[in-house]
């Protein structure tokens, strides 16, 4: 039997399901529900409007936005209409916005709920050579467009047509976060999205009475997938939250069945506990049989999870120390990885192994490993990308004889779980001529270290050196926090080989973020702008010193 693509599934589940509802939009603190039918109706009268403003199938509509169900129907718009999607990070800065327009052609641009709007009003403005028609959906603050969201819908009948798509047929181009440059732009087939949502449907077992919550970026392919894709192809009841100071109370308003996010915010839930309840009052309370339990859902119902049935973390690594002080807790939270190359789907850590954490679990089924001589992973499956849009180059680079190149370096143990132990072009050179791969000493020092972010640098330099972002705790003793810190060095020096040993460590004074272009939209370190931007500090450490605090200098 031929597999149906994600549109195809969700308008059976219309057939099936029509008065249900599917997606719950959070504002001014009550659910704005949509049914199924209500989504599917939006959307044809979406492809109406369209087609009115001479908007051609295949051409490219792109779409800004924080996560809303406005984006699921602009999506499934886009895909009915046989248009080719667009997503760029709400977070993104105006040179990025400029370049994913330009370079892929879009001719409408979508506009949603954005925290900030100066970098999209930069583009447009000044960045764009030909002026972009522009659609707003009606959320507080957002720029005004060319067309509003709610009259198209109001004017236009849904449309009559129904697409055909082959599953090669192009759905969108994901443009990748850009660790180490300008981002390139991902075309994403038809039947690799279908395949890949239904790999997780099936892995993970959902069912029709799941909860999923969405607010990682969507213009990601990870919640694309594993949210998007998974909830129109089976089903699932999908909400969004209002805002980032209501966060945990939105959870807890949807309570879901389903919640996937990354270490960045799986450590901040971490360190919000801690400060509530400190580990050594944690520990001891653990301890006690009559209230270890009562402690366990406290912190949970705390989070809003308290019925969630698959945690997930994944998006960059995270420190097995992490997941192993979720366990305590009662939360195993699944690892998984994959590239947005390869839709985002390859291993998982499900069902739940604690004797695997540190890995990024095994292979689900039709997805093929294999480590390549230079130690660096390489993928197949029938959810691949069809290359990189308008780069030729790049897209021979990455995939060889039908195997994705990731760039990580791994391997795989005899159970065949998967390890990754850093990127191929991370390894830095110090300037002894050694090589010094930070991402197995970064996991290292995470495990010894309660540090929100770090990084290690050393590329030129006499010797490695730590980049780190103290957690800023209300009764904060820096004499104090120095010498946990030297404790730290002193430990993972004495596990390490002479050349890759720290030089110290400097305590950052300004966090870093996606707004001081430090942090990827997906919360993904930029290795590279910091090598560039401490070099001197490392070349000129100061003598006889290992700990050193930015703001001092």
């Amino acid at each position: 039997m031929e597999q149906q693509l994600v549109y195809e599934s969700f308008i059976q589940n219309v057939q099936q399901r029509h008065d249900d509802i599917f997606l719950r939009q959070i504002i001014d603190r009550q659910f704005k529900d949509f049914t199924y039918g209500d989504v599917l109706d939006q959307a044809l009268r979406l492809v109406s409007a369209f087609r009115d403003m001479g908007l051609q199938p295949g051409e490219k509509i792109a779409l800004i936005s924080k996560n809303c169900a406005e984006w699921f129907i602009a999506d499934l718009a886009m895909m009915l209409g046989s248009y080719i999607s667009v997503p760029i990070f709400p977070t993104a800065g105006s040179d990025t916005i400029s370049h994913v327009l330009t370079h892929s052609e879009s001719k409408l641009l979508i506009i949603g709920k954005l925290d900030s709007n100066e970098p999209l009003e930069t583009s447009l403005n000044q960045a764009l050579e030909t002026p972009l028609p522009t659609v707003s959906i009606p959320y507080p603050g957002t720029i005004e467009g060319d067309y509003n969201w709610l009259d198209l819908i109001a004017n236009h009948p849904p449309s009559e047509e129904r697409p055909n798509h082959q599953p090669d047929d192009l759905m969108s181009i994901v443009y990748t976060s850009g660790t180490s440059g300008l981002p390139k732009g991902a075309m994403l087939t038809h039947g690799g999205f279908a395949w890949s949502g239904n790999k997780i449907i099936e892995h993970i077992d959902l069912q029709l009475e799941e909860r999923a919550f969405s607010y990682l970026p969507l213009a990601h392919i990870t919640e694309r997938v594993y949210i998007l894709a998974t909830a129109m192809s089976a089903g699932i009841c999908t909400a969004f939250p209002e805002s980032l100071d209501t966060f945990i109370d939105d959870v807890k308003m949807h309570r879901p069945t389903l919640f996937i996010s990354v270490p960045r915010l799986w450590t901040v839930f971490q360190q919000g506990i801690l400060e509530k309840l400190p580990q050594k009052k944690l520990n001891i309370l653990l301890k006690i049989p009559l209230l270890n339990n009562l402690i366990r859902k406290k912190v949970i119902d705390g989070l809003g999870l308290d019925q969630a049935r698959v945690l997930g973390c994944g998006s960059a690594p995270v420190s097995p120390a992490l997941l192993r002080w979720y366990e305590t807790l009662g939360m195993n939270i699944t690892e998984a990885w994959g590239l947005t190359e390869g839709f985002a789907v390859a291993t998982f850590n499900f069902p739940y192994r604690s004797d695997k954490v540190g890995s990024v679990g095994n292979a689900a089924s039709g997805i093929e490993l294999k480590i390549a001589d230079d130690q660096e992973i390489l993928v197949r499956s029938k959810g691949m990308f069809s290359g990189y849009y308008k780069n030729q180059q790049a897209t021979a680079e990455t995939i060889i004889n039908g195997w994705l190149h990731t760039g990580d370096i791994g391997e795989i143990d005899s159970d065949g779980y998967l390890t990754i132990t850093g990127r191929k072009k991370d390894t830095f050179k110090t300037a002894k001529g050694k090589f010094v791969a930070p991402v197995p000493i970064e996991k290292r020092l995470f495990e010894i270290a309660n540090i929100e972010m770090m990084c290690l640098i050393g590329s030129g330099l006499p010797g490695p050196i730590l980049l780190a972002v103290p957690h800023d705790y209300p009764d904060f003793d820096q004499a104090r926090y120095e010498k946990k810190i030297q404790r730290v060095l002193d430990t993972i020096n004495s596990e390490l080989e002479s050349h890759a040993r720290l030089r110290g460590a400097l305590m950052i004074a300004e966090p870093w973020s996606i707004e001081n272009d430090i942090l990827t939209p997906t919360l993904k370190i930029k290795r590279h702008k910091l090598e560039k931007r401490y070099q001197d500090i490392g070349q000129n450490w100061p003598e006889g010193k290992t700990v050193v605090w930015e703001k001092d200098l």
